[in-house]
């Protein structure tokens, strides 16, 4: 069998092997690797590379070797998924490296990580003065998480007391012209509603490269000609109005809930009772009364 041959069957076979081994690995091994992993996948690599190259006799025992390791990774995740210490021992725990807005030194040292390096991590996650960090750990893979202080989070529609309908997983009902029914059935809609719609946008569903419906029955289409689709930001402004005057009247609730005194909240409560009395969203087609 001439070598250039032999080689490429090797190489073939090294890589099947690896693919199964690896699933048979999991996940983690291809997203966040501790100590004994990396050391398994850098092992298993150099292995795998033996046995497509070297020609001699014994090439076998490298695909044995590899075997041998999977198993001994295999077995080692099976531990630390029943022991704690010797998970504690093998992917290591967790470091805080910032609390309450105070660097920990010593623990920077502990993990060899200049403070340029926290800094920049911190800047990754669109943190730019550590004393608005509430907590900052070193996890055991090394990514650093962080949280901030209460007063320096986002702001949510939660804080501010509004009521938010659930928003619900967008269908993709298209993709490279070809319409995929079960997800339109999903959706809750028609294959003719469907059509309907395209052809209001002058469109074949040929013509689309991806199309999804949302929570609310838009439909969204992408031609793939880099042009947004600028007809679905100006349709349905009734829903558009509908939803802003459910968070405004939810926020006039809250006002009068929180309201300090009894003139606060009848004054609160006189607005509700204008606003509700103003607006219907039963009068989508007609001017609101003042």
């Amino acid at each position: 069998m001439p070598e250039w041959f032999e080689i490429s069957l090797r190489t073939l076979a090294a890589v099947a092997i690896l693919f199964m081994l690896t699933k048979i690995l999991g996940k983690r091994q291809i997203s966040q690797l501790s100590l004994f992993e990396y050391i398994t996948g850098i092992t298993i690599g150099n292995i795998a590379a033996y046995v497509s190259l070297d020609l001699d006799t014994l090439w076998y025992l490298g695909l044995v070797s590899i075997v041998v390791w999977t198993s001994v990774a295999v077995g080692m995740e099976y531990m630390t998924m029943k022991s704690r210490v010797i998970r504690d021992f093998v992917d290591g725990k967790g470091t805080v490296l910032i609390k309450d807005g105070q660097l920990y030194k010593q623990h920077l040292h502990k993990e060899r990580l200049t403070l340029d390096e926290l800094l920049e991590q911190l800047r990754k996650k669109d943190v730019y003065r550590v004393a608005d960090v509430e907590f900052a750990v070193m996890e055991p893979s090394g990514e650093i998480n962080v949280m901030l202080k209460k007063e320096h989070q986002p702001l949510t529609a939660e804080m501010i007391g509004w009521n938010l309908r659930p928003e619900n997983e967008a269908k993709t009902v298209i993709i490279d012209g070809r319409v995929l029914n079960d997800m339109v059935d999903e959706s809750g809609y028609s294959l003719e509603w469907l059509h309907h719609e395209l052809k209001k946008k002058n469109l074949a569903p040929e013509s689309v490269f991806l199309a999804q419906i949302d929570s609310d029955g838009e439909l969204y289409v992408q031609t793939g000609d880099a042009r947004p689709d600028h007809d679905n930001a100006d349709r349905k402004p009734k829903d558009r109005i509908d939803a802003l005057a459910k968070q405004f009247e939810s926020e006039l609730k809250r006002l009068g809930k929180l309201a300090r005194n009894e003139s606060d909240r009848r004054t609160y409560q006189s607005a509700l009772d204008r606003f509700q009395a103003g607006y219907s969203p039963s009068m989508p087609d007609r001017e609101q009364k003042p």
